[in-house]
């Protein structure tokens, strides 16, 4: 059963990833292991399979889920060692351990991560 939403109860991390492994950042496996990992240690209700899409040659990838809660995405560049990752929920959600997780999974050296209150519209 769906929860009503309640406004004021949005919350969206900005995440950047620097000195990341550049072959974890290539792995479209790895990118989908990191998002099932966040999806179950947050509770999150993915609507169908993740979007994948590897770059040719030593490119990136970029990887769209969507999530009945709204989204989660990451974009990686292996040439510089940096992945982006933007999570939405319109429910509230613990804070989760981005700098462990992103670590432990992508080889990350140092995570920066801003956590967005999103109110949705004055009532």
């Amino acid at each position: 059963m769906v929860e009503p939403l309640v406004l004021g109860d949005g919350v969206e991390w900005v995440v950047d990833a620097f000195g990341c492994d550049p072959a974890a950042l290539q792995s479209p496996e790895q990118l989908r292991s990191l998002f099932l990992r966040a999806m179950g240690e947050l509770g999150l209700h993915p609507v169908g399979p993740a979007s994948v899409h590897a770059f040719p040659g030593h490119g990136g990838v970029t990887a769209v889920q969507l999530l009945s809660e709204s989204h989660l995405t990451a974009h990686t560049f292996p040439e510089t060692g940096y992945a982006a990752f933007n999570l939405y929920c319109c429910r509230p959600r613990p804070d989760w351990p981005w700098a462990e997780r992103l670590g432990e999974l992508l080889g990350a050296a140092r995570v920066e991560v801003r956590r967005i209150a999103r109110p949705g519209p004055p009532p």
